[in-house]
């Protein structure tokens, strides 16, 4: 199933070009992995954080950095820190919600466009009349943006007859083999491993467990004009790229096939542009 479209929206990257076939693309050289992690090093010395961080493209990380933190039980300690998972609430809506909503729209259970009152009353409630997942997906509804996900969520399961972890576990996670990602009670814990297999595969030219269609369909402007930019729940971003979280973030850039994910240990964002300009900003000239 084709992705519906308004006639306001532009296909491609953030700046309006059509996006690259996803043709198999070369692996990185070798020497790559270290200029960019010192890059990072630097970035992130310099902005006084620590942080666990990874990069990588179709062919999995490139590189990365997972600093030990201090062990609050003894499943913790015992895991490698790679391993060891993170609370990353705020990537829910990325690793959860958005994958579950393209496998229902995949599947034709969802229609972007539809009116949800379409699916019932209770997959409306709450909302104004005429009310879309689509004007929920890119911020044009009346929601704000904790509501949007909430009647979001309720729609996917109201649709996909589980709770949205279960769903996404089955649907997602599973497939991909993230054996460490677990959404529950509103809380979502995963680990630097889990989130690079599920980032890998978005660059990558694989059609499941996300569909390529969605991926693609997500990742251009679907706002037209209007302010904030959007796509489907991503934001556009500096370099081709784009982003979610606040906090702990992730990014993917398809027309250089680069994801990168940061979780700050201590909770703090203010590393996130000193992450990405590293990680996506073109090297200066010597």
């Amino acid at each position: 199933m084709t992705l519906q479209s308004d006639a306001a929206e532009r296909p491609g990257d953030p700046s309006g070009r059509p996006a690259p076939s996803p043709a198999e693309p070369e692996a990185p050289p070798p020497r790559e992995a270290d200029v960019l992690a010192a890059r990072v090093r630097e970035a992130l010395n310099r902005a006084g954080s620590r942080a666990a961080w990874a990069v990588g493209g179709p062919h999995g990380t490139l590189a990365g950095a997972t600093p030990r933190r201090p062990a609050d039980d003894a499943a913790r300690s015992a895991a490698p820190p790679e391993e060891a998972p993170y609370d990353a609430g705020g990537l829910a809506g990325v690793l959860a919600l958005w994958p579950v909503l393209g496998a229902l729209v995949a599947g034709e259970t969802l229609g972007l466009h539809t009116p949800l009152a379409a699916y019932g009353d209770r997959a409306a409630a709450g909302l104004p009349p005429g009310t879309t997942a689509h004007q929920l997906l890119t911020r044009r509804g009346p929601a704000h943006d904790g509501a949007g996900d909430t009647a979001l969520t309720r729609l996917a399961e109201h649709l996909g007859g589980a709770p949205l972890g279960e769903l996404a576990a089955t649907l997602v996670w599973q497939p991909l083999a993230m054996a460490r990602t677990r959404l529950a009670d509103g809380a979502l814990h995963t680990t630097p491993t889990d989130l690079g297999r599920f980032l890998t595969h978005l660059v990558s030219p694989s059609d499941h467990p996300v569909a390529r269609s969605w991926t693609d369909g997500s990742l251009r402007l679907r706002t037209g004009e209007l302010t904030p930019a959007r796509g489907l729940l991503w934001h556009p971003a500096p370099h081709g790229t784009w982003s979610y979280g606040d906090t702990a973030a992730v990014w993917v850039s398809p027309r250089h096939r680069r994801w990168a994910v940061l979780l700050p240990a201590d909770g703090d964002g203010r590393p996130r542009a000193a992450f990405r300009e590293a990680v996506f900003a073109p090297p200066t000239a010597p």
